[in-house]
This record gives C-alpha cells, structure tokens and sequence, in this order.
C-alpha cells in the first residue's frame, strides 16, 4: 500500500493544510493569503512587493500628483497675510488706516533701517498691506496662480518659490528704491508666482499669451500709479521666474536621467536664486550704509 504524501501547509500559517499555491512565487498558501490576479492569485508577500516597485505618479516639478492636488500652502499663505492684516488693524483701530500699528510699522520695508539691522523686514513687509482693498487684491491673485501652481510644483516647492520671490522683491526694494520708502505688500511674491505659471505653461506646452499679457499690464500698472513700487514688482517676478526654470528645464539641460537627481537639481536651483537675492539685499544695505 503507497503511503499519501504529507500535505503541504500555508507559508504564513504552517497549521493550515492547502492545496493552494501563488501562481507568481509558487509557495502554496491559505485562501486567506491569497489576492486575486490578473493570471490566477498571488500571495500577499508578492503583491506587497508588486506594489513596492510601482513608481509613484509625479508632476513635471517631481511633486507626488496625489499629495499635491490641494493647495494648503497657498491656503495657508493666505491665511498668514489676513492673520497680519488683523492684527495691525486691531492695533491701529481701523480697517483703512491699519498701517498705524506698531506691527506695520516694525515689519514695513525701509531700506535704510534694514540696512541699520532690521533685516527681518526684508520677510515681513511681504505680509502686510494697506487697507483691506490691496489685501483682497493680493490675495485673489495669490489664489488665483497658487489654486495651479501647487499641484504641479509640489507644496514645499511652492512655498519656497513663494518666499525667494519675496526675497527678490525685497533685493529691488534695497538697490532701486529711495533709502526712506516705506513699502508693504505680496506684491513682489505674487508676481514671482506670475513668472512661475508662465514657465509652467511653456513647459507644459500650453499657449502661455494669457498670462505673459496679464504680467504686461500690471507692469504697465507699476509704471503708471502712483505708490507703486516697480522695482519690487520687477525683482520678485525674475526671481520666481528663474527658479521655476531651474525647477522645470535644468534638470533636462544638465541631462539628468533619474527623479532623485532633478529634484536635487531643482533645490539646487531655487536656492542659488534665494542665495544671490539676499546677496542683492546685502549689496543694497551696503550701499546705505
């Protein structure tokens, strides 16, 4: 009489008997460790490893697609710039004449108290406004070019973007400005988001007239008002607008193959432009000094 051969037992569950087995890996497995497949069943090990090896979606900025589809840094720099607002127009009494507070009056850009030491107005006078009406315009901007931004640019690219066009908007503020203006406003990082959408545009290869217009006029704008400043318009939009490009076409003008590499290129990029705007800062309060 042949003796039966013993039956063989689950991979993960040695106690359970099955006749069952992973049509990839060939271990026999329980039906509870079986996931069904395109070609008869796999066992969990081999579709967690499956799933391991499949490369995440990302934008052409190298953002994961699925963690950047909504715009929280853009929300909460909109928050941050109304959060100011309030608090100077609490200070001040008044929603107009907010600019009387003692925060506004700490935080506005003068380029020759930064050059005196204040440099941290060099970040603040970007989130202070006069009045509610430039804040609502600056703010619907903001959400207007942040809303398509930073689902392709990714959130930590945004906000970097964002605050070295701040910086270059500052760097313009200290070399073209007279040494006792007082400036406020996201004007300056608002238009270093106009440059970015535009080069995100003729990266995407999508017809980039619209926005290269709208960038016009308000640089006609800037021209023709009075209480303008020009020059931190014109400094925030070269400073976003070049690293975006270092962002979105360096990565293929160096030939780099692998997404770890553009991204490091891309970093790379946006912080030699922050590098030289405080750089341009530093000249400007040389200068003064």
């Amino acid at each position: 009489m042949n003796a039966q051969p013993p039956a063989t037992t689950c991979v993960r569950h040695p106690n359970r008997p099955t006749g069952l087995a992973c049509t990839r890996c060939g271990r026999p497995a329980c039906p509870e460790c079986l996931r069904p497949a395109a070609v008869g069943q796999h066992c969990v090990d081999c579709v967690r490893e499956a799933r391991s090896q499949v490369r995440p979606i990302r934008t052409v900025a190298g953002a994961p697609a699925a963690t950047s589809a909504t715009p929280i840094v853009t929300y909460g720099l909109i928050a941050s710039n109304v959060l100011v607002y309030g608090i100077t127009a609490a200070q001040a009494g008044s929603l107009a004449d907010n600019f009387r507070s003692e925060l506004f009056l700490r935080w506005a850009m003068i380029p020759r108290l930064v050059a005196d030491g204040d440099w941290f107005r060099v970040i603040g006078s970007g989130f202070l406004h006069w009045g509610p009406l430039h804040l609502a315009l600056n703010m619907f901007a903001l959400y207007f070019v942040g809303f398509q931004l930073e689902p392709y640019l990714g959130r930590t690219k945004m906000l970097a973007i964002y605050l070295v066009a701040l910086i270059g908007g500052s760097a313009g503020a200290m070399l073209l400005e007279p040494a006792n203006t007082i400036g406020a406003g996201a004007s300056g990082a608002v238009y270093g988001m106009f440059g970015a959408i535009a080069v995100l545009l003729i990266r995407l290869r999508i017809n980039a007239t619209q926005i290269l217009v709208i960038i016009a006029i308000n640089v006609l704008l800037s021209l023709s008002l009075s209480g303008v400043s020009l020059w931190v318009h014109l400094g925030g939009l070269v400073a976003g607008t070049i690293a975006t490009i270092g962002v979105l076409f360096l990565p293929e003008w160096v030939h780099a193959e692998r997404p770890e590499t553009d991204r490091i290129i891309g970093w790379v990029a946006i912080a030699g432009v922050g590098a030289v705007s405080i750089g341009l800062v530093g000249l400007g309060a040389a200068l003064l000094s």
